[in-house]
């Protein structure tokens, strides 16, 4: 199957959920800064919820460049990866609206632990599918990052019970962490570049 169909459904999901996470943002009625002061929070998680999904995207866009090819489990796997994305607005709204509280901080961490084992999968089920020589199992073969990640979200959600400010900063912990690009994809795809020029 093509792998084309998969990229634009998938682009086009992370774009109504960015834009429905935006929506949540209720404009002021007054003209004034400190009208802006109750929607701090809501702001602060839109940002974080923001750069997870800017995450997601630009490391699937990375993925979908080394697929050649698609099958029903791999169409079945990213369908799961959208469903938990989908679910981030609704984290990022009730974490944002209730000022980092515990219940609300410690769900956000849910969603985006299923996230980072969704794209796991995700990226287990296009590794069954290309074989030892393609760019994309040589580039994932060090799956360090994707369990940190993991690592970092299983302490965080029971630690928003003791103190949902450390949950919140273990989050950002692992969003700056991805937000230094991941070149293993990039490099891979320069190195068979430069091989077929020379």
């Amino acid at each position: 199957m093509s792998k084309s169909r998969l990229e634009a459904f998938s682009d086009g999901v992370i774009a109504i959920i960015i834009t429905i996470m935006v929506l949540e943002l209720k404009i002021p009625h007054e003209g004034n800064l400190a009208a802006l002061q109750p929607l701090i929070p809501k702001f602060l998680s839109y940002i974080l919820s923001f750069v997870f999904l800017g995450i997601y995207w630009n490391n699937h866009h990375h993925l979908c460049q080394v697929i050649n090819h698609v099958n029903g489990t791999v169409l079945w796997a990213n369908l799961h990866l959208l469903f938990w994305l989908s679910l981030i607005p609704f984290a990022t709204g009730w974490m944002g609206e209730n000022n980092f509280s515990t219940v609300p901080v410690a769900l956000y961490g849910f969603v985006l632990w299923m996230c980072g084992l969704a794209y796991y999968i995700l990226v287990q089920a296009l590794i069954k599918l290309h074989d030892t020589t393609s760019i994309l199992v040589q580039a994932v073969g060090n799956k360090r990052k994707e369990m940190a990640s993991l690592y970092i979200y299983t302490a965080a959600i029971p630690l928003a019970f003791v103190a949902s400010w450390a949950s919140t900063i273990l989050y950002a912990v692992v969003a700056i962490m991805w937000l230094a690009p991941d070149r293993r994809i990039e490099d891979k795809i320069a190195k068979s570049d430069s091989k077929h020029i020379n």
